[in-house]
């Protein structure tokens, strides 16, 4: 018996996809997202590419010759100079009396509104007493105590050789900056400490004088064109005499002239002290003569020398006692009727 002829189905296969072309498929997706996900980054590194190339196009100009590096001062690196400038000196003699606490507070709470840097030499007359040393410690300004190791009754004397400790202080210290003498119980501005840090040698301007049994103010200081100083206010004939009608509380100076003559071509290089062998009323002339040879190297402060900036007041009484500790032991015994 025959066998039935079998028939030869083919079933069909499925699809087949070249690995290579998955492949080349994968890689160019993958690419392009790269691109995508970088395209930020690329704009920013044109923009900078641009930017520098333009800071390239306008470099600055080269410095000049000889150009030097300011040498900037320890106190002025930090931020108490930004507001202040060059270091105020401020020179005040003092002594027991009744007015004591009263004038040195009110001094001191003036040159507490002055910006820093400031330093307060304040200077007393013979050994030093607790009851100053612990008002300058209340003022809030940077201050030395100083003594004249002298205990001298004569106001004359005593005013010279306290000023003289604080000029030989300033010498020995090289402290660099503008010396100012201030008496505690005369009456100052913030504007005139402001106006000291313009000085670059000597200053000096006009104050306003008053003292007891006279009807006017006194105006004493230089006569200016602008800052220059070409005459002298005077109401006294009796100073005519005097090279240079200057108050004691009406100029400033640079300290460096103390310490360093070779910088202010000084011909002498002794040291520079105020005089008690000269009249009252001739201490600031011989002391500024020491300073300066003539007007021509003084500036007068502010310009045209109009404004008075402190006055020098004779107020003092002089029958009042020193309380100890500056307090009253107990109270006034003073009998008010009751009406």
């Amino acid at each position: 018996m025959a066998r039935p002829a079998l028939s030869h189905r083919r079933w069909p296969q499925p699809q087949q996809v070249s690995w290579r072309r998955s492949l080349t498929r994968f890689f160019l997706c993958f690419l392009a997202g790269l691109l995508l996900g970088f395209s930020p980054f690329l704009h920013v590194d044109e923009a900078q590419t641009a930017v520098s190339s333009s800071a390239a196009d306008e470099s600055p100009p080269p410095p000049p010759p000889f150009a030097k590096l300011a040498t900037i001062p320890l106190w002025k690196r930090h931020g108490d100079a930004v507001h202040g400038g060059k270091l105020l000196i401020i020179v005040t003699p003092t002594y027991n009396r009744a007015f004591q606490a009263l004038y040195l507070s009110k001094l001191g709470q003036t040159l507490r509104l002055v910006p820093p840097p400031l330093l307060w030499l304040v200077v007393e007359a013979g050994p030093a007493s607790a009851e100053t040393a612990a008002l300058l410690r209340t003022t809030g300004v940077m201050f030395r105590h100083l003594v004249t190791g002298k205990n001298l009754t004569n106001n004359k004397d005593r005013g010279v050789h306290q000023r003289n400790a604080a000029l030989e202080h300033i010498e020995i210290h090289h402290l660099d900056g503008i010396v100012y003498f201030a008496d505690d119980d005369n009456v100052y501005t913030v504007e005139l400490f402001q106006r000291m840090r313009e000085i670059r040698r000597f200053g000096t301007w006009s104050v306003g004088m008053l003292s007891q049994g006279k009807s006017k103010a006194i105006l004493e200081g230089p006569v200016c064109n602008g800052s220059q100083v070409i005459g002298w206010h005077t109401n006294e004939k009796s100073k005519r005499l005097r090279r240079f009608h200057v108050d004691m509380s009406g100029f400033a100076f640079n300290s460096t002239i103390l310490w360093d003559p070779d910088r202010w071509h000084r011909p002498f290089p002794e040291k520079i002290r105020q005089l008690d062998s000269v009249k009252e009323g001739f201490q600031e002339t011989t002391f500024i003569e020491q300073l300066v040879e003539d007007e021509s190297q003084m500036e007068g402060i502010p310009d045209g020398c109009s404004s008075i900036m402190n006055w020098h007041l004779h107020l003092e009484a002089e029958d009042l006692f020193y309380p100890r500790g500056w307090r009253t032991p107990k109270n006034l015994e003073v009998t008010i009727p009751v009406t």
